[in-house]
This record gives structure tokens, sequence and C-alpha cells, in this order.
């Protein structure tokens, strides 16, 4: 990986085959129990606290696992995902996405060589929140431009407030 300009760039090799969806499956099924062992043990931090909100940022891999674990996990009231797509025959994982309703923001390089482009509107589509942003933004899969981090910071911001300034919380009916 090489940094150009504000961008990192990437080669990504390797063909999807069945093979290698299963085993990334077999991998994503894995994390899930050791990023709740994770969670249960930072919320144990006393500058953590146990009830405050709880925010998910992943892409790539990180959709991958972030998307069946913050399916499992209704602490998590925001998440933001990206460079992943629901492919044909991922039941399972368009399943999770359908059971995710906390406010996400999607980002997604256009070109990128890792998740087709109508795989990435397929799973920002499965997303069942009625608040969700997808940013689009040219370029292959490691190009997320800079900004997109300001755009991060701003929706956690939003959704799970500051140290000065915490979100504010609307009691569901």
């Amino acid at each position: 990986m090489r940094e150009v300009g504000a961008r990192v760039t990437g080669q990504v090799s390797g063909a999807w085959t069945p093979e290698r969806l299963k085993l990334m499956a077999q991998r994503t099924a894995a994390a899930v129990p050791e990023w709740n062992a994770a969670l249960a043990a930072t919320l144990g931090f006393d500058f953590v606290g146990a009830d405050g909100p709880i925010g998910y940022w992943g892409v790539s891999m990180g959709t991958a696992i972030g998307v069946p674990f913050v399916a499992q996990c209704p602490r998590i009231t925001a998440a933001v995902f990206g460079l992943a797509g629901l492919r044909p025959g991922a039941a399972e994982f368009e399943a999770a996405a359908g059971k995710i309703r906390c406010p996400v923001e999607f980002t997604f390089q256009w070109d990128d060589a890792v998740a087709r482009r109508e795989d990435g509107v397929a799973l920002f589509n499965a997303f069942a929140s009625a608040e969700k942003t997808m940013h689009i933004n040219p370029g292959g899969h490691m190009d997320i431009p800079a900004f997109e981090g300001a755009s991060w910071e701003r929706f956690f911001a939003r959704h799970l407030g500051t140290a000065e300034q915490p979100a504010l919380r609307v009691a569901a009916e």
C-alpha cells in the first residue's frame, strides 16, 4: 500500500471463488463472538461506562465482520460501513444487514475491484435503517478520499455525542 496525495492506494488480488467466500464467511462467524467479548471488556472500563451509546466503524473486511456483529448487538447505536457488497448467494449476510436499524453511513468506491457497484448498492439497500447514507467516490478499493474521515467524525458526533456534548436520547414509544 502507498499513500498518494490524500488517498491510500493498493493492489487487491485473488478471485472470489466459492471456496474463498466460504472461508471468509467462516472467519466472520468466528470474529463475532470475539467482538462481543471485546465490547464487554471495554464496557467494564470506568472511563467508558456501561450505558453510553456505542458506535461501530469498519470498512472492507471490517464490514464483512461488522454487519453480522452489529446485527446481533442492539447496543450499537450508529455504524459506518463500506468497501463491501452483497454478493449473490450471501443470504445470511443479507439477513444480518436487514436487522440493522441504527443509523448507517456507507462509503463506497465506484471503481472498486473487490466489491462490484451493484453489490455495494445491494448491501446498502439491504440495511433496514430508516437513516442511512451512501457516499460514493471515484477510485479503487483503497482510494477513499481523506474527507470521508471528517464525515465519519461528524456522523458519530451527531449520533453518539462528544465528551462535551452528549447525543440527545429520544425514548422509543
